[in-house]
């Protein structure tokens, strides 16, 4: 607690000192000084944001609000379907990506929505002017109400929400947000972040901060603002497509996946994602195989390529683009003990076509397919689709969301699914289509 020190008054003038003294030194008068009350320290901060719900105080579990998760939708299926159904009032989420893959674009038209539900949103710029968002905006056809600010002191900022208290708040970005240290820095990155996510606890308000990126694709600043923020998601390009995922949802799945590509228009969303990663699938090709993947609660038709090429080097090659190197290192090596297929003197690629980058080990029996059917030369029969995990012993395993991945798999059209529940190798598996 800070100190404070007793203070005197003089009666006739107002001169104040530290002690009574006889006679006053500004005017003259004589034991004219009275003690008086001390000054009550200032706080640092003029703004003061009330605790949300709970905060400071103990709540049994039966007396918490039940209403904490009211949902809106963004507007945009896609969005919805990564999110985990829409937005959640007082939500704060943080959105990287890569400058220039569309994080403002998409948010603009988010906010478009927002009002066409009737709610207040205010669009933070504090990297463009409100003329070059203006400028976007009205390419992208965003209702004109929108309001705009252009404000990168934290203090500054926290007091005027204070006020205006909007329905739907976007930062763009958390970056350029000053709070007692250089916009930028690891300190003002943490405490701005800390700031809005309590002061949208307090108010409900759904704030959306946008962060930059390292050139490892991660947000850039200390990670403990993907701790304090609710859901983090991240916009990618794949190809010709702008994926979005999340990383961290605490109201809806982790890793799910929605899919758009940038148009005239702004965003457009990508209804059937499996017929658009398909488009430019060669039939009748070598090395060619449609494999049914998982990610996140969606199950997609992809496409897996394989080319064997004899090397001229004493260890052969092993490149992998979109698949996790390591489990397509196991099924090369699964394939050279268990089906006796000549690899050591042949440089191997996979690849998953599109610019996709999935982890999930229902790929596995694509994978080995593929590689086969590229090395010998014959081409798999076009309408089959594959799923399952390779194990060592050459077994094809089960995978999680079995039924999901065969509809999906007779949703784009495949009518014969290769699975565990139908073959029980890779050998067998092999079998039955070359």
């Amino acid at each position: 607690m800070a100190r404070t020190s007793t203070q005197y008054r003089c009666t006739a003038c107002g001169y104040k000192s530290v002690k009574a003294l006889g006679r006053c030194p500004n005017c003259g008068a004589w034991d004219s000084f009275k003690e008086e009350a001390p000054e009550a320290p200032k706080p640092k901060s003029g703004l003061r944001i009330p605790a949300y719900e709970g905060g400071g105080r103990i709540v049994r579990l039966r007396d918490a609000a039940a209403n904490l998760e009211e949902r809106f939708s963004s507007g945009l299926g896609e969005l919805d379907r990564v999110l985990g159904g829409g937005f959640v009032k007082g939500e704060v989420l943080l959105v990287g990506g890569e400058p220039g893959v569309g994080k403002s674009t998409i948010l603009l038209q988010v906010a478009h929505q927002m009002l066409e539900q009737g709610k207040r949103v205010l669009y933070l710029a504090g990297e463009e002017s409100p003329g070059q968002i203006r400028l976007r905006a009205r390419r992208l056809g965003v209702d004109e109400s929108l309001e705009l600010l252009r404000e990168t002191n934290l203090e500054a900022l926290l007091s005027l929400l204070e006020v205006e208290r909007p329905d739907f708040l976007i930062v763009d970005s958390v970056q350029t947000l000053e709070a007692g240290s250089p916009p930028g820095s690891l300190v003002s990155v943490r405490e701005g972040t800390a700031a809005l996510t309590r002061y949208a606890k307090a108010y409900g308000v759904t704030t959306v901060l946008v962060g930059h990126v390292t050139k490892e694709g991660i947000v850039a600043g200390p990670k403990v603002i993907e701790h304090v923020v609710d859901a983090t998601l991240y916009l990618e390009t794949a190809g010709s497509f702008r994926l979005l995922r999340s990383s961290k949802n605490r109201f809806g799945p982790v890793g799910e996946l929605g899919v758009f590509v940038m148009g005239e228009a702004g965003m457009e969303e990508v209804a059937n994602p499996s017929a658009a990663f398909l488009a430019e699938r060669p039939v009748g090709v070598p090395g060619s195989a449609v494999a049914l993947a998982l990610s996140g609660e969606r199950a997609l038709a992809l496409e897996v390529q394989a080319l064997a090429a004899r090397t001229p080097f004493p260890a052969p090659r092993r490149v992998s683009q979109g698949l996790e190197s390591r489990r397509v290192d196991v099924v090369l090596a699964v394939l050279e003990r268990r089906l006796d297929l000549p690899l050591g003197n042949l440089d191997i690629y996979v690849n998953l076509a599109g610019g996709l980058r999935v982890l999930d080990a229902g790929l596995d029996l694509a994978v080995a397919v593929a590689v086969y059917s590229a090395v010998v030369g014959k081409p798999i029969p076009e309408n089959v689709a594959l799923v399952g995990e390779v194990g060592l012993a050459g077994e094809v395993r089960s995978v999680e969301g079995l039924e999901r991945r065969l509809r999906e798999g007779e949703r784009a059209g495949f009518n014969w699914a290769l699975h565990p529940g139908r073959v029980k190798s890779v050998e067998e598996a092999i079998r039955q289509l070359i």
